[in-house]
């Protein structure tokens, strides 16, 4: 499509090693045009077929990820940094458990659905259909570069949209692997396309007026793609950040929320939205919690062989958000409990796992997403300080209450402004594709996985249908001599005496 001499390359650095370890070609923006031009081309085609024959594809992209799972960890453990173990338990296995549920509830989801007609409209039947919404962009972040890109796709896919898919030019090894896994599966030319580029290319594809974007990342990037769409009337899912509290009472199981705190804060380097990147503990067994997360975060080992249980940080640019963070916090008379200042830090991109106290809560560490590892360890008194301590922040993705005592669980969960609350584990609510993901506040708009994640990339289409065999319809002209009768029938219709009638 273009020529060499325009062709510019994206040099790709291993995180973890600093060693160049391939080029990838970027996209031109004067081609936008034309990917949405075979996007539009293949729409009519795949839209038409049926739900049935669309899985069929996804089956067999499923088979070649399983066949090739070794080949695809080692390139996001290439491409991110993170650890072997996190690649395939983190990216491809929930990436596969998708695809397993799309094909499984794809056809009944999407599929019409017959609705209840009220009795006043006797001898009519209502219908809901699911109508593809035309070209979907998908732009995807580089902290799970295969799950977040390919969740998305997959659900646009089901629903008969084509797709554009613009991956972070941060993991572009990932997004090739993404365009490579597609093309071999035999899906039709165009209906699923992949550019690679930066914030440049991004913004052209925004602009370029799709049918529905879809974009998870930053809430600065967020409010930049949802101002261009609501510039062209294109309908949006924001999955954006998170700051997500940890509230552990003192009957909790302190052995598990100790590991749960570690896993939560320090898995994939803490570059997960829903990181635990807040933990509130109840004041009587502050200190001895903390002793015992203190002993597990310094057992934990970074590296990038197969054994390592932390990774390195993937993007450069994030080292200095963590940075600044814990620089403020210092010099405000927070403690450092394990890691180092950043002073102090090597020059790779190997965080040291850092657990800090004596924070305030409008502090950056606590307010302002770190996307690192980073935990800062705060006390609470009451059931009261703790929520309020939770809901403080503009944030509310996800959130762990951790207490033995069902009911207060139950009570506080359903108090925390989130858009998931997890009950004694961490993180876990994304990984259960029957339950909506998505964020309240600042961290984003809209929800996918579940039927409700397959419907988005859908017009909802209302059907009546009457069989057409009465010559009029009592509503219609003319209306001399009816008021009363309407008013009599709708009196005696909508009396609440006739409901509670019906219901005794």
């Amino acid at each position: 499509m273009h020529s060499v001499e325009e062709v510019q390359k994206m040099s790709v650095m291993a995180p973890a090693t600093g060693e160049i370890i391939a080029e990838i070609e970027e996209t031109p923006v004067h081609e936008v045009p034309f990917f949405y031009q075979e996007a539009r081309k293949a729409f009519g085609a795949w839209s038409s077929l049926a739900i049935s024959e669309r899985t069929g594809y996804l089956r067999k992209l499923k088979q070649l990820m399983v066949d090739e799972m070794d080949e695809i960890a080692k390139i996001i453990s290439a491409d991110t940094g993170k650890v072997l173990t996190e690649s395939i338990v983190a990216d491809i296995m929930p990436t596969l458990d998708a695809i397993d549920h799309i094909i499984k509830h794809a056809e009944k989801a999407l599929s019409r659905q017959k609705v209840k007609t009220p009795l006043l409209l006797i001898g009519k039947k209502s219908f809901i259909e699911y109508m593809p919404r035309g070209v979907v962009l998908v732009i995807s972040p580089w902290n799970y570069p295969l799950q977040l890109a390919m969740v998305p796709m997959i659900s646009a896919l089901a629903g008969g949209n084509s797709v554009i898919l613009k991956p972070s030019e941060v993991t572009p090894l990932v997004g090739k692997c993404i365009e490579d896994l597609f093309r071999r599966s035999g899906f039709p030319e165009g209906t699923v396309q992949v550019a690679h580029g930066g914030k440049e290319v991004g913004a052209a594809f925004t602009s370029g007026k799709p049918d529905y974007i879809f974009f998870t990342g930053s809430v600065r990037t967020g409010k930049i793609i949802q101002q261009q769409a609501a510039k062209d009337l294109i309908p949006t899912t924001l999955e954006l950040g998170g700051k997500d509290p940890m509230i552990v009472f003192e009957d909790a199981n302190l052995d598990r929320a100790v590991k749960a705190a570690a896993w939560g804060a320090f898995t994939n380097s803490g570059q997960v939205c829903m990181s635990a990147e807040r933990l509130y503990v109840e004041r009587s067994i502050y200190g001895k919690f903390l002793e015992k997360l203190k002993k597990e975060v310094n057992s934990l080992h970074q590296g990038n062989d197969i054994n390592s249980d932390v990774g390195s940080m993937t993007f450069p640019a994030q080292k200095d958000v963590v940075r600044e963070q814990l620089n403020e916090a210092l010099e405000r008379g927070a403690k450092l409990e394990t890691g180092l200042k950043p002073s102090d830090w090597k020059g790779d991109m190997f965080l040291p796992l850092t657990i800090i106290t004596e924070v305030e809560q409008d502090m950056k560490i606590i307010q302002e997403e770190s996307f690192g590892p980073l935990l800062p360890v705060v006390p609470f008194d009451t059931e009261e300080e703790a929520i309020a301590f939770a809901n403080g922040t503009v944030y509310g993705l996800n959130a762990s209450v951790w207490t033995q005592d069902k009911v207060k669980a139950r009570r506080v969960s359903s108090r925390l402004v989130s858009g998931a609350v997890v009950i004694n584990d961490v993180l876990i609510t994304v990984a259960n594709h029957g339950l909506p993901f998505g964020g309240t506040k600042e961290s984003g708009i809209g929800r996918y996985h579940s039927e409700a994640g397959l419907r988005i990339f859908c017009h909802e289409k209302a059907i009546m249908e009457d069989m057409g065999f009465m010559k009029s319809e009592i509503q219609w002209y003319p209306y001399k001599g009816k008021y009363p009768l309407f008013l009599n029938l709708f009196k005696s219709y909508f009396a609440e005496k006739k409901r509670l009638a019906h219901f005794c």
